[in-house]
């Protein structure tokens, strides 16, 4: 075997052990990250509805809506070593699935662990038209005296651990809540406005984006 060759195979074997030594530490990487998610893995924020003032809710015109509502929002962040970067938030009222109100951005929000973030954004739908099917169910439901009505909230959040930052992860949440249009000791009356004293716990699901 010429010296040549003998180059040859040293570089081929040095080649060779350099690349076993670059997926050996990618894979003690991998390890490393998997348990440090694995012991610190986030439970999902909290959202709870604290209260629903209602100023209008109408129907203005046949398969015509008119809502304006204001809700004050509480999420919990329930982690003790993982952050929650709140990336973009949207907030919107539907009725039977059928959205009634503009969907209202909430502002962007960096939650430490076991904060509390607190919105009271305005949800407002004006002329909203509504499938005759469901035209007929909330005419019924207003004169009933009692409907129920979703607050939902869909975006994108990050966890943050120490210095290091995941990537975006997608976030819904829906709260039920039952509007009564008759007097209730749970009601207090706001001027022309309703206000319903609620704490209700909304479900949320937290997905990779």
């Amino acid at each position: 075997m010429t010296c040549k060759h003998c180059d040859q195979d040293d570089k081929q074997e040095f080649v060779k052990r350099l690349l076993i030594a670059i997926f050996g530490l990618l894979i003690v990487i991998a390890i490393v990250i998997f348990l440090v998610w694995a012991i610190l893995h986030p439970a999902k924020p909290c959202f709870t509805l604290q209260d629903v003032t209602i100023y209008a809710f109408n129907l203005t015109a046949p398969n015509l809506l008119m809502s304006d509502m204001q809700i004050t929002l509480s999420s919990r962040n329930p982690n003790d070593r993982v952050g929650i970067y709140y990336q973009r938030l949207d907030i919107f009222a539907s009725y039977r699935d059928q959205q009634i109100t503009l969907q209202t951005l909430l502002p962007r929000t960096y939650q430490g662990h076991q904060d509390v973030t607190i919105w009271s954004p305005i949800l407002y739908g004006n002329a909203v038209p509504m499938a005759p099917i469901l035209e007929e169910g909330l005419s019924q439901d207003m004169n009933a005296g009692l409907l129920l009505l979703n607050i939902k909230v869909f975006g994108q959040l990050k966890w943050k651990v120490g210095t290091w930052i995941s990537g975006l992860y997608q976030i819904n949440a829906n709260c039920p809540v039952y509007i009564s249009f008759s007097d209730h000791i749970e009601d207090i009356q706001v001027g022309p406005a309703m206000k319903y004293q609620l704490l209700q716990t909304c479900s949320v699901d937290v997905s990779p984006n």
